[in-house]
């Protein structure tokens, strides 16, 4: 398998919205994420086109014969974006004035189809999004309970700053960064 890779901004990006949909609810169309709302196709869709208006927003995406495997989205995080002012003091404070100065890269999702999960290719898209990026720090939230995301992150050596919820309804996830360059 060898993923030809692609960067898009949110106008490209819409342009392929059907085809990142389809790839998010085949990712999420398992337990514990089947049947809950908050995961729901419809859902994303909202949140994706929420994200195209954000400053610095880009997908990067995997193809094999050319159909989307895997991909990434995500923006320069806003320094008062509510999960990120919800740790307070835990954030130290150079991330506090990096992210004041718009010098942070939220990665909001990196999903990779079941059948190319464990073969190193989130990582690989991981790797492609944050080497184009002009932020020297990259933050996500992983849900605490999506273990096999959670410990990827740590082996690639994310720190884990402090447990955020994005909206009530949302489970617990652990906000995490990564010093990337």
């Amino acid at each position: 398998m060898n993923p030809e890779f692609q960067r898009h901004d949110a106008q490209s990006a819409k342009e392929i919205l059907a085809e990142l949909v389809d790839v998010y609810s085949t990712v999420y169309d398992t337990p514990p994420y089947v049947g809950d709302p908050f995961f729901s196709a419809d859902s994303f869709r909202n949140r994706l086109e929420a994200a195209f208006e954000t400053d610095g927003f880009e997908t990067v995406t995997a193809r094999v014969d050319g159909r989307i495997v895997g991909y990434v989205h995500g923006a320069t995080l806003p320094h008062d974006k509510p999960w990120w002012t919800s740790l307070g003091a835990k954030r130290p404070t150079p991330l506090q004035d990096l992210a004041n100065a718009g010098g942070i890269f939220w990665l909001r999702e990196l999903m990779v189809l079941p059948a190319q999960q464990n073969h190193g290719l989130g990582r690989q898209i991981h790797d492609t999004v944050i080497s184009g990026r002009e932020e020297n720090v990259t933050a996500l939230t992983c849900i605490v309970d999506n273990q096999p995301a959670h410990h990827a992150y740590l082996r690639w050596g994310y720190t884990i700053l402090g447990q955020i919820k994005h909206a009530p309804e949302s489970p617990v996830y652990d906000a995490m960064y990564l010093t990337s360059h």
